[in-house]
């Protein structure tokens, strides 16, 4: 056995129970803001530099589909380089791979619905499975022209049109649909508005305006009825711009729950990202009752960061739903693991939309935790779990999904034996190191 690393991916990953956690850890650049700063700066005039890009697989799709596009990368790790085309992207010559990242996808529809020519996009299995109809919907009604697979699955074909301004209500809260359309907006005619009733990332609109794009963000209404609005002008273009990456606070999740469940543990990580809309995760681990510092607390123009301080703690179960989910959605897997070690019942409702992520992760999460001894209850929209068992060992099949597999070996350290997690091979999608870091893991074959 030999412990993992970024260049080796394993499908089966042994994680052993660790006595504590202690240390200062490092997480990788935000994926999100990392997706957004390449596609930006692959279309924008001059030459933008990216710091702390995310290493994983994911971005490197948005790279390399950005290059196809006609934009010059150079560097990695520490510096990208992108000198993009201004806003004058080429008809790709060979055909788009997406990976895994819905992200690039989503967004690259947007982009190139009003560009030259034509482009397909695909993607592995997973992401071929994904439901694309919510953005191929509004696009088409800006003009576009979008062929799919049945019921809007990947491959997609985009070809090149005049688009309009549209001024669209998003049905299911989503980042990746509104900044679809905003980046669409860009080059159609007239005003693009994209309206919310619960607030979604948004990472795009504070890069629009690192890129030197106007937006405009108005609260409209009171109390349930209140909506946010989000609006470009057609015809702007983006001027090139430096993106410090802070870290990824999905990412960070997996330490500070880490810390929480196990004894005589304290984890520190610092320059963490804390957009209003990610930071649910942290408030919910508080409410539980969690031991968590954020200290100096900053906003560079971009987006605010911190250090964060996380100690063992005694949890306790809570209710999670309703306008919160869409701030934690990426975390519920590893927050569930935390409810595992809780007192009590935690419940998650409103959750829906983790049955079309890289997987059916509601299912795939109970599956796992009921295989471990969590007592689990499944849910169409979310799941209960009644904490205060410890885990057993056992062998977990995460599917290729990284958040699952992550969780799951969280949910190892703090068993009473080692979880064996099949389908591991997902983790350097965005998590490069992560098996090193936590400790007790290893790659089997």
């Amino acid at each position: 056995m030999h412990p993992t690393s970024p260049s080796h991916a394993t499908d089966l990953l042994r994680v052993e129970p660790q006595k504590n956690l202690r240390g200062t850890f490092i997480v990788p650049g935000d994926k999100s803001i990392t997706h957004r700063a390449v596609l930006l700066g692959g279309l924008a005039r001059g030459t933008t530099r990216i710091l702390n890009a995310n290493p994983g697989r994911d971005c490197a799709a948005s790279l390399a589909a950005i290059a196809l596009l006609g934009a010059r990368v150079a560097g990695g790790g520490p510096l990208t380089e992108i000198e993009g085309v201004a806003g004058e992207t080429g008809e790709p010559e060979q055909v788009i791979d997406c990976g895994n990242s819905g992200t690039t996808m989503r967004l690259l529809a947007g982009i190139l619905a009003g560009g030259p020519g034509m482009a397909v996009l695909t993607g592995d299995a997973s992401l071929r499975a994904r439901p694309m109809a919510r953005v191929i919907e509004p696009l088409e009604r800006m003009g576009a022209r979008v062929l799919s697979r049945g019921e809007g699955r990947a491959p997609l074909v985009v070809r090149g049109a005049s688009l309009r301004g549209l001024d669209y209500r998003l049905p299911v809260a989503s980042a990746q649909v509104k900044s679809a359309l905003l980046l669409a907006g860009l080059r159609a005619s007239g005003r693009t508005t994209v309206r919310e009733s619960i607030a979604s990332r948004d990472h795009t609109e504070r890069m629009l305006r690192a890129f030197g794009v106007q937006v405009a963000i108005e609260r409209e209404g009171n109390g349930a009825a209140a909506e946010t609005a989000v609006s470009v002008e057609g015809g702007t273009r983006l001027t090139a711009a430096t993106i410090d990456v802070p870290g990824d606070p999905s990412a960070a999740a997996f330490f500070l729950i880490a810390a929480l469940i196990l004894p005589d543990s304290e984890v520190t990580i610092e320059r963490v990202a804390m957009n209003p809309t990610r930071r649910g995760a942290i408030d919910a681990l508080i409410e539980m009752g969690g031991a968590i510092e954020v200290r100096g607390l900053t906003d560079d123009g971009l987006e605010p960061t911190a250090t964060i301080v996380a100690r063992s703690s005694r949890l306790r179960g809570i209710e999670l739903r309703g306008a919160s989910i869409p701030a934690l959605i990426d975390e519920l897997p590893v927050l569930a693991v935390a409810a595992a070690f809780a007192e009590g019942t935690t419940t998650v409702g409103d959750a829906g939309e983790l049955r079309v992520k890289e997987s059916d992760r509601i299912d795939l999460l109970c599956r796992g935790l009921a295989a471990a001894g969590v007592r689990v209850e499944e849910r169409a929209d979310g799941f209960l779990v009644h904490g205060g068992l410890r885990p057993q060992g056992a062998t977990v099949d995460a599917r290729g999904d990284h958040r699952i597999a992550m969780a799951m070996a969280i949910l190892a350290l703090g068993a009473a034996a080692p979880l064996e997690i099949r389908g591991a091979q997902g983790i350097p999608t965005s998590f490069p190191g992560f098996a090193e870091q936590i400790g007790g893991a290893r790659a089997r074959r």
